[in-house]
C-alpha cells in the first residue's frame, strides 16, 4: 500500500474530499489462487465506518516459474469528512486486516497541532 499524503485541510466541516485515490499493491503466493474478498473501509475519528466498499478479486494461475503474485489496484473515493481528527483506511482481504493508512483532517489555516 502506498501513502502519499497524511494530511487533508478543508475550509469547514463537514466536508467532502473529491476523487481521493488509494493505491494498493497486493502480494500473495501461488497457494492463494482463487476468489478473495477485498474490503476497504474509511474509519472516522470516532472509529465509526464512514465509507465502505467491498468486492471480489480473482487470482489466476501465474506463468511457470512465478512464485510471488502481485495485483495493483487504484481506488477512487469521494471522502466524507464529518469532523476534524484522525481518519484511517482499513484494507481487508478475506475478512483479515492486511493494512491501515491513517491521515489527519484539519481546518485550513489551523495552527500545527490544532485540529479544529
Amino acid at each position: 500500500m502506498l501513502g502519499i499524503w497524511r494530511h487533508v485541510a478543508v475550509q469547514q466541516f463537514p466536508a467532502m474530499h473529491p476523487r481521493a485515490h488509494l493505491v494498493l499493491h497486493l502480494r500473495g503466493r501461488r497457494t492463494e489462487l482463487g476468489s478473495h474478498e477485498l474490503r476497504v473501509r474509511l474509519l472516522d475519528p470516532a472509529g465509526e465506518v464512514a465509507l465502505e466498499q467491498t468486492g471480489m478479486m480473482q487470482v489466476n494461475e501465474p506463468p511457470a516459474g512465478v512464485v510471488d503474485l502481485e495485483a495493483p489496484a487504484v481506488l477512487v473515493f469521494d471522502l466524507p469528512l464529518a469532523a476534524a481528527g484522525e481518519y484511517a483506511f482499513v484494507i481487508s482481504v478475506d475478512q483479515i486486516e492486511v493494512a491501515r493508512v491513517a491521515f489527519q483532517a484539519t481546518l485550513a489555516g489551523a495552527p500545527p497541532g490544532q485540529l479544529h
